[in-house]
């Protein structure tokens, strides 16, 4: 399989890849596409953050059916090997074939979701095509929390039935996905001379993990375990000095350093955490096995007072994590789900990020209101942010039977659904246009996001023309 230029969808592929476009960095990627629509001929708007809807008036004898809205969000993860020299500001990819996978030298590829934006940019030239009045929408920062989308304006829009270019597969759609925000908790911390021996409880061994993705897998959160060890030892005179764990509130802490005071000896302390790690591993067995904790010796000076220690040891104790609820409706996803993920301590304020999910408003509000309330009761301020909706399972989809028709007409292949608790762009515009019909469609890509990201070109071709059957079918 060759990446053939003479193929429309793969020449603008190539020609995005051309344009230096990591997330916060499209205004290139603009600038080609409201050319390209000067050049057609076609309307446009852009707004202030660079996202372009180009608009296509339907094919003659199909102008009373409904629009289409097609979108495709058009930055990258900008992810490189050590070894590569590429400067993501200003090198076009250097792309190759092997083995039938187009793939970037040492960097990612951007399939996610250049993809999309090259199908979208086929469509809109191809005057042989029947198809309804197309609203081609091209979105920016979606790699860095659905921030463009978030802008868009219902005004920009007549059509309520969507094709999402941001899903892979090639023969599934996407049915839902999950909303968030982050939740930040800040303790301002007060300190009093040490009367203890100072130690490091470190945990290790877990296996982290996406907190969307895999938080239904019950691993272990590093933060969250540490603060149970801590609280199982029964000391009074323990007094927390710092707390550093997790790197990304989307991530499932694997490691987590809680440093602490106690005027225990040390066997005491050791026998007591033995006893939380025996019953934790036992509890992990089958799906965190690896977990285990070390002990180090820290000479600390000064540790927080009694009060911060209780409160910040309480909080995090206290606040639920992990997995919460489940769909009753589609088999093995979550629904509601939060991540305590990373845990940092400064010179005088601890910091707690949290991520909360949920394909229901309710679920993520209610959520907020119980880490609001804990807060409040042990003092801790807090703040809100990045808060994106969620696209919950609709039974009924007319957009979905119609990819279902072509998938059999072109291929005798059956569609197949596919639930996230991912958040994506979807949820916005379900949001931003109620009752709007959503499918999401995309060609089959490996490793993305990693410098090791590939694309199947066959599928890249396949899924080209199952995009062109769906907009037929929608005129």
């Amino acid at each position: 399989m060759e990446f053939d230029l003479n193929k429309r969808h793969c020449f603008y592929f190539n020609e995005l890849c051309k344009i230096p476009h990591g997330s916060g960095n499209e205004k290139g990627v603009s600038d080609y596409l409201v050319e390209f629509a000067k050049e057609k001929g076609l309307r446009y708007v852009r707004d202030e953050l660079y996202n372009v809807i180009i608009y296509k008036d339907a094919s003659k004898g199909h102008e009373d059916s409904e629009p289409l809205i097609i979108q495709a969000h058009v930055d990258m993860v900008p992810e490189k090997n050590k070894d590569s020299a590429h400067d993501f500001l200003k090198d076009p990819l250097d792309l190759y074939v092997e083995d039938g996978f187009l793939k970037a030298k040492g960097t990612t590829l951007g399939a996610d979701d250049g993809t999309g934006v090259a199908y979208m940019l086929a469509i809109l030239e191809d005057d042989s095509l029947i198809h309804p009045a197309l609203e081609c929408t091209f979105t920016t920062q979606e790699e860095i929390g659905l921030i463009g989308s978030m802008v868009l304006k219902s005004e920009y829009f007549k059509g309520h039935r969507m094709i999402s270019l941001d899903g892979g597969g090639e023969i599934s759609t996407s049915i839902s996905s999950a909303g968030g925000c982050v939740f930040k908790a800040y303790k301002k911390l007060h300190k009093e001379p040490s009367k203890g021996n100072g130690y490091v409880l470190m945990i290790r061994g877990l296996s982290g993990g996406h907190s969307g993705g895999e938080i239904h897998k019950e691993k272990g959160n590093a933060n969250v375990l540490a603060a149970r060890m801590i609280q199982e030892l029964k000391d009074d005179s323990l007094r927390l000095v710092s707390i550093d764990g997790g790197l990304k509130d989307n991530a499932i802490p694997r490691e987590c350093d809680l440093t602490f005071t106690s005027e225990l000896e040390r066997a005491e302390l050791v026998a007591r955490l033995d006893k939380s790690q025996k019953a934790i591993k036992e509890e992990l067995e089958f799906s965190d096995g690896g977990f285990f904790y070390e002990l180090k010796d820290e000479k600390h000076d000064e540790a927080l007072t009694e009060k911060d220690s209780e409160d910040i040891l309480n909080f995090i104790y206290l606040m639920p994590n992990g997995f919460m609820h489940r769909s009753m409706a589609i088999e093995g996803l979550t629904i509601t789900s939060l991540n305590l993920g990373v845990i940092k301590t400064d010179a005088d304020v601890m910091m707690l990020d949290i991520s909360i999910r949920s394909a229901l408003e309710s679920g993520i509000d209610n959520l907020i209101g119980i880490l609001t309330k804990l807060a409040n009761i042990l003092d801790f301020s807090y703040e809100t942010s990045a808060r994106y909706p969620g696209w919950n399972y609709s039974e009924v989809s007319p957009m979905r039977d119609k990819f279902r028709k072509v998938l059999k007409d072109l291929y005798a292949i059956d569609l197949v659904e596919t639930a996230s608790h991912g958040g994506c762009e979807c949820g916005v515009f379900k949001a931003l246009i109620p009752g709007i019909d959503i499918i999401s469609l995309g060609p089959v890509a490996y490793d993305v996001h990693t410098p090791d990201e590939r694309l199947d070109l066959a599928s890249f071709d396949r899924s080209f023309e199952i995009l062109k059957g769906v907009v037929k079918e929608c005129a």
